[in-house]
């Protein structure tokens, strides 16, 4: 039986190899490609599960190449970096990248995250069923992992639904930084990980009619994050 599909887009051709090979050997149907260009007859030839996006690619930039990808499919995207500075993680997961990982990195450090993005991905539909939440003018569809707005579709990354989805099944009760990371990441954390913040951050740009003052995801200072299905105070 072949495994879910990997394409890893990176201009080191050892990375590539070395990717290529261990993954295979993990079950994964992988691809790869050296830069947008190859990205994009990769893509022309059917839609992987998962993409490996380096941040410095010649011509188009991972950055771009995420951006480009979100925005015509819902595929998780991992970005890959060289310098690994913080700013490159929050930009990454602002343009819509499900997780960061720097350079050098251990394989299996990949592994484990490819995992977990692939398992948050199929979360709601292990769900089953039409379940469908409704919260405000929304309704959040379990099954199918889609949100509207009095009917109208609202686009998600997977990430922003995993994390949409651990609030409305956890309603008026605050969620610590830590307690959100270990059900969506399932890997050891760094304690200086802000990319919750930046994923709450682009949620509440699609929720809240005022991002600044959120009404539906608000923050309980000294405890995390806390989501009101009524709009209100809890």
């Amino acid at each position: 039986m072949v495994g879910d599909r990997v394409l890893v887009v990176d201009d080191d051709a050892g990375i590539r190899d070395l990717l290529a090979d261990y993954l295979a050997k993990q079950g994964y149907d992988v691809s790869t490609a050296r830069d947008g260009g190859e990205m994009d007859e990769r893509l022309r030839a059917g839609m992987p599960d998962l993409i490996v996006m380096d941040l410095m690619l010649p011509g188009e930039d991972g950055l771009s190449l995420t951006r480009r990808i979100k925005a015509a499919a819902d595929v998780p995207v991992i970005m890959l970096s060289a310098r690994g500075e913080d700013i490159d993680r929050i930009v990454g997961l602002e343009v819509g990248a499900d997780d960061y990982l720097p350079k050098p990195f251990n394989p299996r450090e990949l592994l484990a995250r490819i995992r977990a993005v692939l398992r948050r991905g199929s979360a709601g539909t292990r769900a089953g069923g039409a379940e469908l939440v409704r919260f405000g003018p929304f309704a959040l569809d379990l099954a199918a992992q889609a949100l509207s707005r009095d009917g109208v579709d609202v686009a998600l990354t997977q990430a922003e639904f995993s994390l949409l989805k651990l609030f409305v099944e956890h309603p008026n009760r605050a969620l610590s930084r830590d307690q959100i990371m270990d059900w969506l990441k399932g890997y050891e954390r760094d304690p200086f990980d802000r990319s919750i913040d930046v994923r709450v951050t682009r949620l509440r740009r699609k929720l809240e009619d005022d991002p600044a003052n959120p009404v539906y995801i608000r923050t309980v200072w000294g405890q995390g994050y806390l989501f009101s299905p009524r709009g209100r105070m809890a």
